[in-house]
């Protein structure tokens, strides 16, 4: 058994950690979307949605949390780097997040050392209902878009998500993340990387 999980994690490693393909969002959506899922009544959740909390897989019922205050009861004001989603165990089939995670600081001291990035990983799987999907939408490396914004405090890799927040290697255990996502797709569009979760589902 132990020889079949360092398998698999190798090949998760070259699948979607170093090698990551051009990806459609459309056909992303489509694949993993609440009707073709078979969801009833779902929910979805945007972090960092402004006004518009984005529902791209088709759910039911959508909101969103933003650091600003909006006219819409449906969106929750939090400050996600240093605050929890304001919303119950288990709650949403999908979580998205646009622009979003770049955002998140590594580390912060206020005034002891907290990691937001991790907590905030520890909240989305929270939030999640088992067997549910989050999908991170951000510039990353090499491309100079996630540098040149003096906002963007968190560099993510191919490697990031795959490696520190998977259900196999979950390197980033050893900083307080208590999950451990499913790495069902990755990929490139533009200079952007797509990364969709899933939480695995009870007794999968």
């Amino acid at each position: 058994m132990k020889q079949i999980s360092k398998w698999k994690a190798s090949y998760r490693l070259l699948k979607y950690g170093l090698y990551a393909p051009k990806v459609k969002p459309e056909g992303l959506y489509q694949s993993y979307g609440a009707e073709r899922l078979g969801l009833i009544d779902s929910n979805t959740l945007d972090l960092g949605c402004g006004s518009t909390p984005r529902n791209p897989f088709g759910a039911n019922n959508f909101y969103g949390v933003d650091l600003f205050e909006q006219n819409d009861e449906k969106i929750k004001v939090a400050d996600l780097a240093v605050n929890p989603i304001p919303f119950e165990n288990d709650t949403f089939d999908f979580i998205t997040a646009y622009d979003f995670i770049e955002h998140i600081p590594r580390v912060i001291y206020s005034p002891s050392r907290s990691f937001p990035f991790i907590n905030l990983m520890n909240e989305i799987f929270r939030s999640l209902k088992p067997g549910g999907y989050f999908l991170s939408h951000t510039p990353a490396y090499p491309y100079s878009p996630l540098f040149r914004d003096p906002t963007h405090v968190n560099y993510i890799t191919e490697e990031t998500f795959s490696i520190y927040f998977d259900e196999i290697n979950n390197y980033a255990k050893i900083y307080g993340f208590n999950g451990g996502f499913e790495i069902t797709e990755q990929g490139w569009n533009g200079f952007t990387l797509l990364t969709l979760m899933r939480k695995p589902a009870i007794n999968a």
